[in-house]
């Protein structure tokens, strides 16, 4: 039987949740309590957590209980990511952390409807499904994963989509950045709007 997420997000199909280092984009290096939800369909190929596509997979956990588990830890910023986590109405999760002084922050494709009150958004918008243009001038942070030469273009075709201020990133697929490093090193020098983003929790080997 098809697990039903209730559509007032007090049930999330959670995938997994913990404390850790932020590795990308402007919050690098701080301490996050990240939670992952299950469920995703927007279908990057190099994505390294695939198996957070299906919700199915995933228990329905009482949000709660998440916001609990989050609050008992000295860092006081929560990273929601996913799969892709505007697949569900975040407002109840949201709401409960920051009443507990926890401020929230978000990675998303922008596939979806803006929900939840945040601290701080991160679109990373993907060509395998495209963000709505609604969730643009929200985003405090534009990152883009470099694949190919072609990614330039798609960055800078969202980067004249969010509002003036929002930080702009290149940041180069784990699995092809030996090859695409120095081409965005190259394309930031000309263009110094973007800074580079680094997943630097693989180098330095934190979860």
């Amino acid at each position: 039987m098809n697990q039903v997420v209730p559509e007032d997000g007090t049930l999330l199909p959670l995938m997994e949740e913990f404390y850790t280092i932020q590795g990308e984009g402007y919050h690098s290096g701080k301490a996050a309590y990240f939670i992952r939800l299950g469920g995703c369909d927007v279908g990057c190929h190099w994505c390294d957590v695939k198996e957070s596509w299906n919700a199915e997979l995933h228990p329905l956990t009482p949000a709660d209980e998440i916001v609990k588990n989050a609050a008992s830890y000295p860092g006081k910023a929560v990273v929601i990511t996913g799969g892709e986590p505007l697949m569900y109405n975040l407002d109840y999760l949201t709401t409960e952390l920051q009443r507990r002084g926890i401020k929230t922050f978000i990675e998303t494709s922008g596939a979806y409807p803006l929900s939840g009150t945040w601290d701080w958004i991160c679109l990373s918008p993907k060509k395998f499904k495209a963000p709505l243009p609604s969730i643009a001038p929200h985003a405090g942070e534009l990152k883009v994963i470099v694949f190919n030469k072609s990614d330039f273009a798609w960055a800078e075709k969202h980067a004249d989509m969010v509002a003036p201020g929002c930080k702009l990133y290149l940041q180069p697929e784990w699995s092809k950045a030996t090859e695409m490093l120095p081409l965005i090193i190259d394309y930031v020098k000309e263009n110094p709007k973007w800074e580079i983003s680094l997943q630097t929790h693989k180098y330095l080997n934190i979860p």
